[in-house]
C-alpha cells in the first residue's frame, strides 16, 4: 500500500548536470543501466531498483532489484564495484513462481551489514506462508541466501505481513524493522490485513512482534509503517507510518526496546503529509525528514523534530527544486543533509539536494525522466556516502537502452575520504570492522584518542576491537596518505 504518486512527464531533456554555485559543483556518472542482459521484462541483471546501496566491508556496493532476475521475475541482489562492474549475486523466487516464492520477491528495501559481516534484508511478497514477504540474509563470502523468517503463518497477519522498509541492527545485536500491513489489529475502515507492526528479529531468526498499529480509536496512533526504524541515541527506535495520526496524513513515533509506543506528531498536511522515509538523528540531537506531501506547496516538506516532538519545516518543495521527497536524508562528512526527490525539477525526472540543518536548500542535480535519458529518472533510494567521498545512488526508470529500468549513479562532490565503523556502537571488548578506501599500511587505530590493536584484512577493510577505558566520539584510522576520521560518532556502549 505504499504512496506511490505517478505524474505525466513533461519536458524533453539531456543527460547533464545544471549549473551550480562554485560552492556547490558536481560531477555525475552514470555508472551502470538494467536491463541490458536480457530484454524487458526478461532482465536476468534486474530490473527498477527502488532501494539505495550500502558499501560492504570488501569496498563494493550491494543493492537490490524490484523485479528482473534469472528466474520468474522476482528481483535481484546484485554487487556493484565503484568503477561500475555489476554481478547479479542472487535472484528471488527461485523456489515457486511468483508471487508464491517461498525464498520471498519483490525486495523494495535496501540492506545492511550486520556486525557478523553477512548481509540482511527483507522482501515485500513471498514466503511459505501467504506470500507477505520474508526477511533474510545474504554471503557476500559464499554468495548464499538464506530465508530467516516468512511472515503471516499466524490467522489473519497477526505478525505482521509486507515488510517494504528495510532493517537495522541494534545496539544489542538484534535486528528491528517494520512491516506495513498485518498485525494484531484488523480495521475495515483503514487496513485490513492489519495495519502494520514493528517487530524484533534475532539473526537465527526468531522473531517477536513489538507493537501492532491502529490500537487507537481512528488509528491515532498512525497506520502503514512504509518506513525502517532508526535507534536514537537514547536507546528508543524512532520511525513513521504513512497514514494516520490526528489528522490523517501521518506520524513521527517513538517506541521502547520492549514495545511501548508514543506519538511524537502527527502532520497536518500544512507542515507535511505521507512521510515514506525513515529518519535521521543529528549531532543536535533532533530528529530530520521528508514528508512525501504536504508543505507550503503540496509537494513534500524537508523538517526538523526535536526529541519532544515539536516539528519545523525547513524546506517545502515547489517543483522546481523537485517534488515528492520518498527517500530518506543521509547526514554526509560535511554536517549537511543530502537527499532525493523523485520527479520534478529542471527536467522532471527528480532531484539530488543537499540542505543545512538550518534549511538552506541547494540542488546538486536534475534527473531527466523520459525515455532515452540515460542517466535515468525517479529516483527513490537513499543516497550512500562512499567511502571515497562520494555519492552512490540509484534510479528506478530509464537508463541507457530502450529497455533499461533504472540506474546506478556517482555524484562526486569536493568531500574527502573517510572511514565507516561497522557497526556504529559497541561494547569494550567486541569487534568493529573499519570500512575504508585505502587502509593498507594503517599505522594506528584510535576510539576518540584511545588506540585499539587491530589488523588490516584487506584495502578496504580493518578488523579491530574497541579498547578498554574508549569513550564516545570519532574513530580515527592514520594512513600513508593521512589521518582518516570516521563519519559519525561511534557510540561505546555499556
Amino acid at each position: 500500500m505504499t504512496l506511490r504518486i505517478t505524474t505525466g512527464f513533461l519536458l524533453w531533456c539531456g543527460a547533464m548536470a545544471l549549473p551550480l554555485p562554485a560552492s556547490a559543483q558536481a560531477t555525475f556518472t552514470t555508472l551502470y543501466s538494467f536491463c541490458t542482459q536480457g530484454a524487458f521484462p526478461d532482465c536476468t541483471d534486474g530490473l527498477s531498483p527502488e532501494a539505495g546501496l550500502i558499501q560492504a566491508a570488501n569496498g563494493a556496493f550491494y543493492g537490490t532489484t524490484n523485479a528482473g532476475g534469472e528466474t520468474e521475475n522476482g528481483g535481484t541482489v546484485f554487487k556493484i564495484t565503484p568503477g561500475g562492474a555489476l554481478a547479479t549475486v542472487a535472484s528471488f523466487c527461485s523456489h515457486g513462481t511468483y508471487p508464491s516464492c517461498t525464498d520471498g520477491g519483490s525486495p523494495t528495501a535496501g540492506l545492511i551489514q550486520g556486525a557478523d559481516g553477512d548481509l540482511y534484508g527483507t522482501t515485500s511478497v513471498g514466503g511459505k506462508n501467504k506470500g507477505f514477504g520474508t526477511i533474510f540474509k545474504f554471503s557476500p563470502t559464499n554468495g548464499a541466501l538464506t530465508t530467516l523468517y516468512s511472515f503471516c503463518p499466524k490467522s489473519n497477519c497477526a505478525d505482521g505481513g509486507s515488510p517494504t522498509a528495510g532493517l537495522i541492527e541494534a545496539a544489542n545485536g538484534a535486528f528491528y524493522g517494520t512491516t506495513e500491513e498485518g498485525g494484531a489489529n484488523v480495521n475495515e475502515d483503514y487496513c485490513r490485513p492489519g495495519c502494520g507492526t514493528i517487530f524484533k528479529i534475532t539473526a537465527s531468526g526468531a522473531l517477536t512482534t513489538l507493537y501492532s498499529f491502529c490500537s487507537q480509536t481512528n488509528c491515532t496512533d498512525g497506520y502503514f509503517p512504509t518506513s525502517g526504524l532508526i535507534q536514537g541515541t537514547d536507546g528508543n527506535f524512532y520511525g513513521t507510518t504513512l497514514f494516520g495520526g490526528a489528522y490523517g496524513f501521518g506520524t513521527v513515533f517513538k517506541v521502547s526496546p520492549g514495545g511501548t509506543l508514543t506519538t511524537l506528531h502527527s502532520f497536518d498536511n500544512i507542515d507535511g503529509a505521507y512521510p515514506e522515509a525513515s529518519l535521521i538523528q543529528g549531532t543536535d540531537d533532533n530528529f530530520y525528514g521528508t514528508a512525501s506531501a504536504g508543505g507550503a506547496n503540496f509537494l513534500g516538506t524537508v523538517f526538523k523534530m526535536t526529541p519532544g516532538g515539536a516539528v519545523t519545516t525547513l524546506h517545502s518543495f515547489d517543483g522546481t527544486d523537485g517534488e515528492w521527497p520518498y527517500a530518506p536524508l543521509i547526514r554526509a562528512t560535511d554536517g549537511n543533509f543530502y537527499g532525493l526527490t523523485s520527479f520534478a525539477g529542471a527536467h522532471s525526472g527528480g532531484t539530488v539536494f543537499t540542505i543545512t540543518p538550518g534549511g538552506t536548500l541547494t540542488t546538486l542535480y536534475d534527473f531527466c525522466s523520459q525515455p532515452g535519458c540515460t542517466d535515468g529518472g525517479r529516483p527513490e533510494g537513499a543516497l550512500v556516502q562512499g567511502t571515497d567521498g562520494a555519492f552512490y545512488g540509484t534510479t528506478s526508470s530509464y537508463g541507457a537502452t530502450e529497455d533499461s529500468t533504472g540506474t546506478v549513479f556517482r555524484l562526486s562532490t569536493s568531500l574527502g575520504p573517510f572511514v565507516e565503523t561497522v557497526p556504529a556502537s559497541q561494547k569494550v571488548d567486541r569487534m568493529v570492522r573499519i570500512l575504508g578506501t585505502d587502509l593498507t599500511g594503517a599505522g594506528s587505530v584510535t576510539f576518540n584518542g584511545t588506540a585499539a590493536t587491530f589488523t588490516v584484512a584487506s584495502r578496504s577493510e580493518i578488523i579491530t576491537t574497541v579498547p578498554p577505558g574508549a569513550t564516545s566520539g570519532f574513530v580515527e584510522v592514520t594512513t600513508p596518505g593521512g589521518t582518516l576520521k570516521s563519519n559519525g560518532v561511534f557510540t561505546v556502549t555499556p
